[in-house]
């Protein structure tokens, strides 16, 4: 699945240009050493952090998409950074749980 189908599957609000970049499976935390060490390439990445150093962490391991839950809004910087680095950003006024129910219902699995 690609972010643009992603974004169309769960109905997310795009803050950035989204791309046609593979999603593999799907990440959720709100700390950044966590994804750091965690995340794959190609994860999409579930979180209630909205600062430009989640750019920074999606960049430094190939996530292509940000999923900001909670209807949280995400600063102007952060959407300028995440244009500069190829990751879509995306927020929602879904919880957590709820995105992570519709990313596996939508065929994206955790990472393990």
């Amino acid at each position: 699945m690609t972010v643009k189908e992603l974004q169309s599957k769960l109905k997310l609000n795009a803050l950035n240009e989204v791309g046609d970049t593979e999603v593999d499976g799907a990440f959720v935390s709100d700390m950044l050493s966590d994804v750091m060490a965690g995340a794959k390439a190609g994860n999409v990445w579930v979180t209630v952090q909205t600062h430009k150093n989640i750019v920074a962490a999606a960049n430094l391991v190939d996530v292509p998409a940000i999923i900001v839950v909670r209807g949280k809004k995400v600063p102007e910087d952060t959407v300028q950074m995440a244009d500069r680095a190829g990751v879509a950003l995306f927020n929602t006024d879904l919880d957590t749980f709820q995105v992570a129910v519709k990313l596996f219902e939508a065929g994206v699995k955790p990472t393990a």
